[in-house]
């Protein structure tokens, strides 16, 4: 692949979701791997069932509106960099995305995560004003951020190891250790990303997870983590979820 080689994938899972609809295909169900330097928009708008590999290194908009599938970024098997020192992804990286993985080993560029509204996204540290505007999904940053993190986050939950709490834009988000009914959630997230990366930081945080996991804190917008509390709170009492969160909405 070169870098001339732009929204790979994209027409292959146009055709998926013309066959098969919106639900898509199992997963991994299509499975192919590449090798090289991918343009922009690498695994746009994919769906469920289609899962891309790449050996190399990409540019900006990996998996933009990704709608399900799977894009994995690692260095090329003879590369001697190590990875969580070295951007292999650009820029807007899973922008819009609603659904799907987006695992890259190794450091990615400016507003990771976007708006992402749904998709797991796992990578070795991000630039500039990662998960900007995000509304759902999960983002797990095993290295360093840049500034102006989670800045307009108003959904979703961060998770980021060893994080500078001076780089947080905390206009909308708290910063809080990882909550119990989480801990094993994360946990596997982190796992799939070493089985599919072979991630020798992700290798190391799993070899002792007890101790890993402190060093690993959760960035949580604060109006998404009290209608999340209400939610619980109602189906525990049986009550009508949607009305109760309307009304904590509505004061």
């Amino acid at each position: 692949m070169r870098n001339v080689n732009r929204t790979v994938g994209t027409m292959l899972g146009a055709e998926i979701t013309r066959k098969f609809g919106g639900v898509g295909l199992p997963t991994d169900t299509v499975d192919i791997t590449f090798h090289g330097s991918a343009g922009q928009s690498f695994g746009a708008f994919i769906p469920s069932g289609l899962t891309l590999r790449l050996y190399g290194d990409t540019n900006d908009y990996v998996a933009k509106g990704l709608s399900g599938g799977r894009v994995i970024v690692r260095p090329d098997e003879k590369a001697k960099l190590i990875s969580n020192e070295n951007v292999i992804a650009g820029n807007v990286i899973g922008y819009g995305a609603t659904s799907g993985e987006i695992f890259i080993r190794g450091v990615a560029g400016e507003r990771f995560c976007v708006r992402n509204s749904g998709a797991t996204a796992v990578v070795e540290g991000v630039g500039d004003h990662g998960c900007e505007y995000m509304t759902g999904g999960t983002v797990v940053v095993l290295g360093k951020t840049g500034r102006n993190f989670a800045a307009g986050m108003s959904g979703g939950r961060a998770y980021v190891l060893d994080l500078d709490q001076r780089l947080i834009n905390p206009e909308m988000v708290d910063v809080i250790s990882i909550p119990s009914d989480q801990d094993q959630i994360l946990q596997k997230i982190i796992e799939q990303f070493q089985v599919d990366t072979g991630s020798l930081i992700a290798k190391e945080l799993l070899s002792n997870w007890q101790d890993a996991k402190n060093r690993i804190s959760l960035v949580m917008p604060r109006d998404y983590a009290r209608v999340l509390d209400v939610m619980a709170k109602a189906q525990r009492e049986g009550l009508p979820v949607d009305s109760a969160v309307m009304a904590a909405i509505n004061g």
